[in-house]
Order: C-alpha cells, then sequence, then structure tokens
C-alpha cells in the first residue's frame, strides 16, 4: 500500500483525522482515522522533514538500529471493533503489535512498505474518485518532495491551529 496522505474529514460540528493508503497497482484505498498528533508525524515524514531533536517515531527507529535490528516491513493486520491493528515486522523475524498510525508513521521514517491484510481491505476499503494530480500523491514509503511537500504540511499544521484534543474522540486505528 501507498501512503496518499493525510486528510481532514469535516462534518459538523466534527472533524476527523484520516491517514489514506492506496493500493499501489489498484483502484482500493484505505482510510484510516487517526489523533491529530499521528497525523502531523505522518505528514511531516511523507514531506522528509526532520525535527532537530528525535521524536518518539524516530527514537524508536534509533533504538532498533542501535541493537542491530532494522524494521523490515509494516503489515496491518485486521480491523477489530472499529480499530485497525499493525505489527511491525522487524528485520530478526520478530513481530510487535502497533497501532495503525504510528506503525505507518515508522514505515514512512523507515522507507519500507506498508502491507494490508486481504481480509482488512474486505472489510475497510473504498473505491476514491480522484483526478490524475491525485495520484502523483502515492509513494511507497518514499516522502513528498518540494512544494508539495511543503503544501501537504502547512495545509495540515493550519487545521492544527484550529482545533483541540478534546475536539477528536479516543478512537485511533
Amino acid at each position: 500500500m501507498g501512503v496518499l496522505g493525510v486528510r481532514v474529514r469535516v462534518h459538523a460540528p466534527e472533524h476527523d483525522v484520516l491517514v489514506v493508503l492506496s493500493e499501489a497497482e489498484g483502484p482500493l484505498s484505505l482510510p484510516i482515522v487517526i489523533g491529530p498528533h499521528e497525523g502531523v508525524a505522518i505528514a511531516t515524514a511523507q514531506a522528509g522533514m526532520q525535527s532537530p531533536r528525535p521524536g518518539p517515531h524516530d527514537l524508536l527507529l534509533s533504538v532498533l538500529e542501535a541493537s542491530e535490528v532494522g524494521l523490515d516491513r509494516v503489515n496491518i493486520i485486521e480491523v477489530r471493533d472499529g480499530t485497525f491493528i499493525a505489527e511491525l515486522v522487524l528485520t530478526n523475524g520478530r513481530r510487535v503489535d502497533s497501532r495503525a498510525s504510528d506503525a505507518i508513521a515508522l514505515a514512512l521514517r523507515a522507507h519500507v512498505e506498508v502491507w494490508c491484510a486481504e481480509a482488512v481491505l474486505d472489510v475497510a476499503a473504498v473505491v476514491l474518485d480522484v483526478d490524475e494530480d491525485e495520484h502523483e500523491h502515492v509513494h511507497l514509503g518514499a516522502p513528498l518532495q518540494g512544494q508539495e511537500a511543503d503544501e501537504e504540511v502547512a495545509e495540515f499544521r493550519e487545521f492544527l491551529d484550529s482545533v483541540a484534543p478534546e475536539d477528536f474522540d479516543d478512537t485511533d486505528a
């Protein structure tokens, strides 16, 4: 799956932050509701932006590297009670339970693929009607570049400035 991007779905009086995954060679997309902080983590990773000090996702990747273990890929394996369950697949063969939003943020930083179980797509995938320009946003672990990345992050930050954490429920995918 490629990371199409972070989007905000507005339905008064609430807003949902979504990360949208898209099949690399198919019509299906997978929208996952995430928290606003996770949205920033994903959008900044997709834009290739780095903070001066490591955030939690950068820290985890550094700890894995220091332990001589890498992230091989991320699997979204299940939808349980509306929550997307993911796992980190490490280079030593071990699998670690993860929230989907954190797993996707890690995958983008580590430039690894996001895989999705067919059963998850059967239950939660949708077909998005997007124009040709939108297809340019589909990347398999590669960050957005240049002005496109800056615009995506600026738009999301503008949204975050206009909301409070209590505007979102704790339903993290």
